[in-house]
């Protein structure tokens, strides 16, 4: 029998806050950085908790895509430089599409939310995104 464990149980969760127009928004995020952290992702997932998301960093800026193959929740996915400032945003990727969603350019991470959070709190290129693993320098 599977059990369902939490996100804090399943790798490292710290918190990242989303500074747009509208304000500050605070996340609860599993952080993975690894090849194979990184290739499973939030596939196989049921759910996502509003406030929660899965940060990815590949440790170095680098042009990067996604696909959705094995994923069953629709996410945004935020493609962020290494100084924290927001590239582009995918909107409602579609759960197990096999399409190919680029970054525009070089980053460094991407934060996966649940698909609409990014444009219920206005979420847009140019944003700031603050975590401990960002070094925010302007």
């Amino acid at each position: 029998m599977l059990a369902s464990l939490p996100l804090a149980a399943c790798s490292d969760e710290s918190r990242l806050v989303v500074h747009t127009a509208t304000g500050d928004h605070t996340f609860t995020v599993e952080v993975v950085d690894t090849p194979e952290g990184r290739a499973k992702g939030l596939m196989y997932r049921q759910e996502l908790a509003e406030d929660a998301g899965m940060l990815f960093d590949f440790k170095q800026e680098r042009p990067v895509s996604f696909w959705m193959q094995n994923t069953f929740i629709p996410l945004d996915m935020v493609f962020i430089g290494a100084d924290g400032v927001v590239r582009n945003v995918h909107v409602n990727a579609r759960p197990r599409d096999p399409t190919s969603i680029p970054s525009d350019g070089p980053v460094q991470f991407v934060l996966e939310i649940n698909g609409g959070r990014s444009k219920e709190i206005g979420l847009v290129a140019g944003d700031r995104i603050e975590h401990e693993r960002i070094s925010n320098e302007k």
